[in-house]
């Protein structure tokens, strides 16, 4: 059988095909960066407009379950790496061990940020609306500040779980995977890796800026 029939029609070896698919999800995570880029200037520029409100909603955010939340991203970025250096050397067993390690880190993240600490947030009425806890001159640039949070936690929250049900379909087809032909483990990864970056940006924007003024 010759290496094009090896591998899907359109491609004419698993070179081919690692190329086209690594092209294409550089392409996708440009067009993710365009999406969240003006997000991140539009928030930048609303803090400067009001810097004192932003900085006492800031203020009210939970910096240790943030800085939780960033060491478990990391760790899962660092896990899936790992699992993807394994599967390059063929060894498909150790990569679904750390590509599961990687997606329970993963779900760590969504279940305490969810679960606990927009919950806690709810609590002390932070959402933005009539019954917002901050009042003052403060009040409606802290609102300001508390609408890009939950829209920019929950946008990022929602690449999450679309990143945890990638890396479950990895993992439940790993048996498809080789050192020659694992380009959908290489892709996720690059996915996975846009996600923390993405937190790492939201890290500082949320919790360390109006801490630091």
């Amino acid at each position: 059988m010759s290496d094009a029939a090896a591998h899907d029609f359109q491609f004419e070896s698993a070179g081919h095909q690692r190329e086209t698919a690594i092209s294409g999800i550089w392409l996708f995570l440009a067009t993710e960066a365009l999406f969240f880029g003006p997000i991140f200037l539009s928030w930048i520029y609303a803090r400067h407009a009001d810097p004192i409100a932003f900085d006492a909603g800031a203020r009210q955010t939970e910096l240790m379950i943030g800085l939780t939340n960033t060491a478990l991203l990391i760790a899962s970025s660092f896990a899936y790496s790992v699992g993807l250096a394994f599967i390059r050397f063929g060894s498909c067993r150790g990569m679904v061990i750390w590509l599961a390690i990687a997606w329970a880190l993963g779900a760590a993240f969504i279940a305490l940020k969810f679960g606990v600490e927009w919950q806690m947030d709810l609590q002390k009425g932070l959402f933005p609306g009539p019954h917002f806890a901050i009042h003052g001159p403060a009040r409606s640039g802290a609102q300001l500040f508390f609408a890009f949070y939950f829209f920019g936690t929950a946008l990022h929250g929602l690449h999450l779980v679309v990143g945890l049900g990638l890396l479950a379909w990895i993992i439940f087809q790993a048996e498809r995977y080789t050192a020659e032909r694992h380009s959908p483990v290489h892709v996720v990864g690059l996915y996975w890796s846009f996600i923390d970056i993405i937190w790492l940006i939201l890290f500082p924007l949320i919790y360390l800026m109006g801490r630091a003024s």
